[in-house]
């Protein structure tokens, strides 16, 4: 739930160690614990388990957000390149770890705490200074969490608190580096700089067939056929065993009235609400409210925001607050309430509209009830068989024998590459475990029984090595073209490389920038004073760190950002920081305070990783994503 309290608003919300524990659990992944714990969780630290909800909720929040940031929908393949999982369960495990520790030495806060704390939180005041239920909803809906659940959460990371602040209490930093880090921070530098047009200062040469043939020589390990193996294979997979699993009408009715209430809908209506500090003021504005003819404006007469008013459509559920929540869904459409006294505050209330709720029948969901009974019966089946098949296996059939006896899929694959691609280019399985199965099979040898691949839906893969064709070279006629342009390729890059260097020199023994410019075929640039933190047009990052690097009138050369060209650079003008200010002092102060607390939040949290211990479930985390077979 860290994810949806990065998007609240408030004192409590952005206090600086709670912004210091979303970035510490963002800055580490978990490579360091060990995989397959059982099923029931997606994760556990300890005796604290995370669950498969939990995880999904914090995985949409992230593709929210960064979805938010890019201006589009992630797609699955960009999530993996933003590394979305790892981040959530980075997160996830590091609040878990926290919540072992408290549990283990009795941390706890009472609900009254916990509401009185929420009651003097100045997030949730309205204009006069006090509490406001309406800012407290409005709080609450940006992150999507009924009261119930912003209160559970608000005290769990409480306690968290307790934990972090002892961590960081008494965090000091050295005056020395707070000078330092300005100074470095604060100078500037003005940068000459020029790309070269390589179009018009290179030509490259033709190849002759001794270069060709000398390249081909000392770069044989690009032009090779890759290694392939001939294999057979059993493939057990969920989407195999699911749709044999037999259902009966008697288990799928028994599973529907254990679990009623998950498929009903139930009412949801839409509510208004104007909140007062006590039951007399309620009264006084009960009259006014009840009679007008529009109850928006009358309460907007009485100082209410429009937005503090509409709570918008909720289930009775969604309501924590019992008693309010009973009079909301007892009340007729279009009547006002009287002052009904709640927990946290005394309210009138309107209901505009009731959208009735639906209570399915068996028969309505009997095809998603079975399918559910099936997939937790699939998990069973799957360890069943896989203890089949290696009794069989012990018995000595033969993969094609034990398909037949089984129904296991059976497939014999010629040739296949570590990738799991056939000579032709096409996939020997479609699978998204193709590269954990042909990695296990190249890590194999041939005519060693191997171990079961564990696959990513919980099935098993087997495999038998039969034979093995090592990677060899194609010869050079047969790769004579693409030696060519691999040659020409690194050759204009050397001839580039050489040019830009002659460029530098020329800089440095100090001819003017200009004719060194209109040499290399392009127009000079000039920066004006940026510090290091700049990004400015036309140079890229390694260029900045060595134009930040050289003392005054020297010069170098980087390779642009597509490759294709060099950016030859003169630094023309150095200035030293100027004296820091305590504004300055003060925000550089807390700026390395932050980074200390960091440091020490990450080290606490990961000596409590090791000491409890951490298991991760694959099986569970692909199911959490949706990733199966073909995928």
């Amino acid at each position: 739930m860290l994810d949806s309290l990065r998007r609240g608003a408030g004192n409590w919300l952005a206090k600086g160690l709670l912004f210091l524990l979303i970035i510490a659990f963002a800055a580490w992944g978990v490579a360091d614990v060990f995989r397959g714990y059982g099923a029931g969780s997606i994760a556990k630290v300890g005796s604290t388990e995370i669950g498969l909800e939990q995880f999904q909720t914090a995985y949409q929040n992230e593709m929210n957000q960064i979805s938010a940031q890019i201006g589009r929908r992630l797609t699955p393949e960009q999530a993996r390149m933003f590394q979305v999982e790892s981040r959530v369960l980075s997160r996830l495990v590091g609040t878990a770890a926290l919540d072992t520790q408290a549990k283990s030495l009795g941390l706890g806060l009472s609900e009254k705490s916990i509401v009185d704390a929420i009651r003097s939180d100045p997030t949730f005041f309205g204009i006069d200074g006090k509490f406001s239920k309406p800012a407290f909803d409005q709080v609450t809906r940006q992150l999507g969490l009924s009261e119930a659940g912003y209160i559970a959460l608000r005290k769990r990371e409480d306690v968290r608190e307790q934990l972090t602040d002892a961590v960081v209490s008494g965090t000091a930093v050295p005056s020395l580096l707070i000078e330092q880090l300005h100074k470095y921070n604060e100078e500037t530098r003005v940068i000459e700089y020029v790309t070269v047009d390589a179009d018009k200062t290179i030509k490259v040469p033709e190849p002759t067939d001794a270069q060709l043939q000398a390249y081909y020589d000392a770069n044989k390990r690009g032009f090779m056929t890759p290694a392939y193996r001939k294999v057979n294979l059993l493939l057990l997979t969920r989407d195999v065993v699911k749709p044999k699993i037999a259902v009966s009408d008697e288990d799928a009715k028994a599973a529907y009235e254990a679990e009623k209430d998950k498929y009903n809908v139930a009412e949801k209506r839409r509510i208004l609400q104007v909140a007062f500090p006590d039951k007399a003021a309620a009264d006084k504005a009960h009259e006014a409210l009840s009679k007008a003819a529009n109850f928006v404006e009358a309460a907007q007469k009485l100082g209410f925001k429009e937005s503090d008013i509409d709570l918008g459509t909720l289930t009775q559920k969604d309501m924590i607050d019992q008693k309010i929540a009973d009079a909301a869904f007892k009340l007729k459409k279009d009547d006002v309430s009287k002052p009904i006294e709640g927990q946290f505050t005394t309210v009138v209330l309107k209901v505009t509209d009731v959208t009735p709720g639906v209570t399915k029948a068996f028969e309505d969901v009997k095809a998603q009830v079975v399918d559910k009974i099936a997939g937790e019966r699939a998990v069973r089946e799957l360890q069943a068989l896989h203890d089949k098949v290696d009794d069989e296996r012990g018995a000595g059939r033969t993969f094609k024998e034990i398909s037949e006896k089984l129904g296991v899929p059976y497939k014999e694959v010629e040739a296949v590459d570590r990738t799991g691609k056939l000579p032709d280019g096409k996939l020997a399985v479609e699978t998204a475990d193709a590269a954990r199965i042909f990695g296990a099979v190249f890590a194999g040898t041939q005519g060693v029984e191997a171990e079961a691949v564990e696959l990513s839906d919980g099935g098993y893969g087997w495999f038998d090595v039969l034979g093995v064709t090592p990677e060899k070279e194609k010869p050079f006629d047969a790769v004579k073209a693409d030696v060519k342009t691999a040659w020409s390729d690194a050759e204009r890059t050397k001839l580039l490389s050489d040019f830009a260097a002659k460029l530098v020199e020329r800089l440095i023994k100090g001819e003017s920038f200009d004719a060194v410019a209109k040499d290399g075929g392009g127009k000079a640039e000039k920066t004006g004073a940026i510090n290091r933190k700049t990004s400015p047009q036309g140079l890229t990052a390694d260029a900045m760190r060595q134009a930040f690097a050289l003392p005054k009138g020297s010069a170098s050369s980087s390779a642009t950002a597509d490759g294709k060209s060099r950016t030859v650079f003169r630094i023309a003008e150095v200035t030293p920081a100027p004296a820091i200010t305590p504004a300055q002092t003060e925000a550089l102060t807390a700026e390395l305070k932050r980074t200390v607390q960091l440091d020490a939040i990450n080290s606490y949290v990961q000596g409590l990783q090791g000491r409890y211990g951490v298991s991760i479930n694959d099986a569970a985390v692909r199911q959490a994503l949706g990733v199966g077979t073909g995928q």
